[in-house]
C-alpha cells in the first residue's frame, strides 16, 4: 500500500517551519511534500493545477497565506485571490483526488465585540478586509470540499519568522521602555503545539475517526498585548518597562477585534487534543530563542 502523502503549503511561514521539523517524526508513516512561494504561488491558478496534474496527495495542509493584515485594506486584490479564490481552488482540485483538506484561518473573522469565547458556529462578521477574505476562504474551502478541516487560530508565534515574540524580544534588548497595547484580548498560539495537534488531526483521520468542519485551536489562557509582553520580558530576564497603552494611541489602517477568545473545547473533544497553557509554550519558544 502506498505511502500516503501530506503536501503543506506556505512552508516558510511559521507553521509550515514547524510541520517541516515535526515531519521526521511521522516517516514511514506518511510521505511530505513542502510547498513555497516559489514552487506553489497562490497568485496563479496555473500553479495550483500543475502542482496537483503532478501530485496526488492524501492530505493538503494550506498555511500559505496573504497575512499582511494592514497592507490588505489597500491591497484588495492580491489579498482577495490568496485568502479567498485560490483556496476555492485547491478544495476544489482535493474534492477531485479525494484530498482532505486542512485549512488554516483566523480569530479575525469575528468582530471582536463578544464577551465570550467564541463558539465554532457563531456569528461571523469581519472587522477588516484582511478577515474578510479568511472568512471567504472557508466557505469556499468547505464549499469546494466537504472533506476540509478548517482551523481558526489567534496570535501565532514560533521560533521561526517573524512574529510578537521576537519583536519584542529584539525591542526590549535595544530600548528602556516600550508601549504596548492592552485593551485586546485574546490567546496565543504556539506554531509548534498547532503544527503537532495538525498532525494528530491527520492521524485520527487516516484511522477513520472523520470528523470534517470548523475547530478553534489556541493555547489554554485569556491575556492582553501588554500580558503577553510583561511575560516575555519576565522569562527572558529583561529590565525593560511596559507600559500599557489603548490600542487607540497606535492607530493601524485595518481595525483589530477587541476580543479574540476562541473556544476550544471542539478539537480538544472531537481529536482528543490535549491544548497547553500560554504560558508553558512561552516557556518552551522563549527557551529556543535565547539558548
Amino acid at each position: 500500500m502506498a505511502i500516503p502523502l501530506v503536501a503543506v503549503s506556505g512552508s516558510n511561514g511559521q507553521l509550515g517551519r514547524e510541520l517541516q521539523a515535526l515531519h521526521q517524526a511521522f516517516a514511514g508513516v506518511f510521505d511530505f511534500v513542502f510547498l513555497d512561494r516559489q514552487s506553489f504561488d497562490l497568485g496563479t491558478a496555473e500553479s495550483i493545477n500543475v502542482f496537483f496534474d503532478r501530485y496526488v496527495p492524501a492530505y493538503f495542509i494550506n498555511c500559505a497565506a496573504y497575512t499582511a493584515v494592514d497592507k490588505a485594506e489597500s491591497d484588495q486584490v492580491a489579498a482577495y485571490r490568496i485568502n479567498a479564490e485560490a483556496v476555492g481552488e485547491i478544495a476544489r482540485h482535493c474534492a477531485q483526488n479525494d484530498c482532505v483538506l486542512i485549512h488554516l484561518s483566523t480569530d479575525y473573522v469575528f468582530n471582536g465585540q463578544g464577551t465570550a469565547p467564541y463558539q465554532t458556529d457563531g456569528a461571523t462578521d469581519p472587522v477588516n478586509y484582511y478577515g474578510y477574505t479568511k472568512w471567504i476562504g472557508e466557505k469556499l474551502a468547505q464549499e469546494n470540499n466537504p472533506r476540509s478541516v478548517v482551523i481558526r487560530t489567534s496570535w501565532v508565534y514560533s521560533a521561526f519568522g517573524n512574529n510578537f515574540v521576537k519583536t519584542m524580544l529584539r525591542l526590549m534588548k535595544e530600548r528602556d521602555e516600550i508601549s504596548v497595547v492592552a485593551d485586546q484580548t485574546g490567546s496565543p498560539t504556539y506554531a509548534a503545539d498547532l503544527a503537532a495537534a495538525i498532525m494528530q488531526i491527520i492521524v485520527a483521520i487516516q484511522n477513520k475517526g472523520r470528523a470534517f468542519g470548523t475547530y478553534h485551536y489556541s493555547n489554554k489562557g485569556v491575556i492582553t498585548w501588554y500580558d503577553f509582553a510583561s511575560r516575555i520580558r519576565d522569562i527572558a530576564g529583561y529590565h525593560c518597562q511596559v507600559k500599557p497603552i489603548p490600542g487607540s494611541a497606535y492607530p493601524t489602517p485595518a481595525k483589530r477585534p477587541a476580543y479574540s477568545v476562541m473556544d476550544t473545547s471542539a478539537i480538544e473533544r472531537q481529536y482528543h487534543i490535549a491544548i497547553p497553557e500560554w504560558e508553558e509554550s512561552l516557556h518552551a519558544c522563549l527557551q529556543l530563542l535565547t539558548r
